[in-house]
């Protein structure tokens, strides 16, 4: 790829599987690079230990597993994590603390579970104050049986279309 800045980054934390499930989605609407993020230590299976550990963790930054790409060279970031707690799990908050993301702009996604959500959009510009942070897409589990739809319907939203009918870049 001769210009990463016209490819976007697509950065997600998935603890179940669903957020990976819409970054792919994404990659699929707009073809851009996909970057998974792992914390250090895993996290219990067991929702009743996971939720104790989601609740200590709050506002934490977890060390997590060496990131293949870099944001450095791409202006436009899509960042994905589950809805834990209001907001963003502790490893994407952990991802875009470490990471300059500085003039570029930050297009937020997240899987919940019906949970309630909080300020997602303002939790990621408080961790990037220097970016410009889009209105978050929300998906319920994986998206279901409309995931490609819902994800276009975001894309448009926020002033972007799939590389098919592309804005992007």
């Amino acid at each position: 790829m001769s210009n990463l800045s016209a490819v976007p980054l697509i950065v997600s934390y998935s603890y179940s599987g669903n957020t990976h499930q819409i970054a792919q989605g994404i990659q699929a609407a707009t073809g851009g690079d996909r970057c998974e993020i792992h914390p250090w230590q895993p996290y219990p299976t067991a929702f009743p230990e996971l939720l104790e550990q989601v609740k200590r963790e709050a506002g934490s930054r977890p060390r997590l597993l060496p990131s293949v790409l870099s944001p450095h060279p791409y202006s436009i970031v899509f960042a994905g994590s589950p809805n834990w707690c209001g907001t963003i799990a502790p490893p994407l908050a952990a991802w875009l603390y470490r990471n300059d993301l500085s003039g570029k702009l930050i297009l937020p996604f997240y899987s919940h579970c019906g949970g309630a959500v909080g300020d997602i959009r303002g939790d990621i510009a408080k961790l990037c104050p220097e970016a410009t942070v889009a209105a978050p897409l929300g998906v319920t589990g994986d998206g279901g049986d409309m995931p490609m739809e819902i994800i276009r319907q975001w894309l448009s939203s926020v002033g972007m279309e799939s590389c098919h009918g592309s804005k992007i870049g």
